[in-house]
């Protein structure tokens, strides 16, 4: 639907650095015009963000931003195989499982696609320089990609997304949860059961607002170390 299309292209522009808590969304009126759509539609949408909790109307006044939902932001977006490779690291992609299959609800909901729609779904264990160091389980849309197959999967699936079916990945939201490895997953990551692990769900945008790739990655955390470089903004 439209609205959700809007309302998502609107909630990346809010993440933005050209807004803060407490900003002023534009005019329904200027932002419909913007858009194409009438004013209904462009009020369904901001109805959408309001139940995200990322804005909040004032009667009389216009609507706000209430909160943003990235917490991070590093100093550029890259991939795991071009991290690795900056590294000079040998990184290997083994895909254990590889389907089509219809979106189940939280998955859509991720993805902001239809409940059933088909999406792609697999199963990758990464390891670098002959140490498995992480578990992903991935899903992308198959509109946006008709012809993924296991090879992409087994090089680096940004290279995929950019060079080949030149759609620009322009965000990524990322949470982080530490948890302890099950029996399979410490199997899959040659490390003992119990072991201390990172769980990180990943979603990436493009520039047109599109949800390319949700992933959910188990990382050895004993084996990996990632640096953030966080830059303050300056009101």
């Amino acid at each position: 639907m439209i609205y959700k299309s809007i309302a998502d292209r609107l909630r990346i522009r809010l993440n933005s650095a050209d807004y803060n808590i407490g900003s002023p969304l534009p005019s329904e009126i200027r932002l419909a015009s913007e858009f194409g759509v009438s004013r209904m539609t462009l009020r369904k949408a901001i109805d959408l963000l309001v139940s995200w909790g990322l804005v909040v109307r004032r009667h009389g006044s216009g609507t706000y931003v209430a909160k943003k939902d990235v917490h991070h932001e590093t100093s550029n977006l890259t991939g795991f195989i071009e991290v690795m490779r900056n590294q000079g690291k040998e990184v290997v992609s083994n895909v254990l499982e590889f389907l089509i299959m219809p979106a189940p609800p939280a998955i859509a909901s991720q993805l902001r696609i239809n409940i059933d729609e088909r999406i792609y779904f697999s199963r990758r264990v990464r390891s670098v320089d002959g140490k498995p160091l992480m578990v992903e389980d991935s899903y992308m849309p198959v509109k946006l990609f008709r012809n993924l197959s296991i090879a992409h999967l087994e090089g680096s699936k940004f290279s995929y997304i950019e060079d080949e079916c030149h759609i620009i990945v322009c965000g990524n939201y990322e949470s982080l949860t530490p948890v302890l490895a099950d029996r399979k997953m410490a199997k899959l990551l040659n490390i003992d059961e119990l072991t201390p692990i990172l769980r990180i769900t990943s979603l990436s945008y493009s520039d047109s607002g599109d949800y390319v790739n949700y992933s959910v990655m188990f990382r050895n955390a004993s084996e990996y170390q990632v640096d953030y470089h966080l830059r303050r903004v300056h009101i």
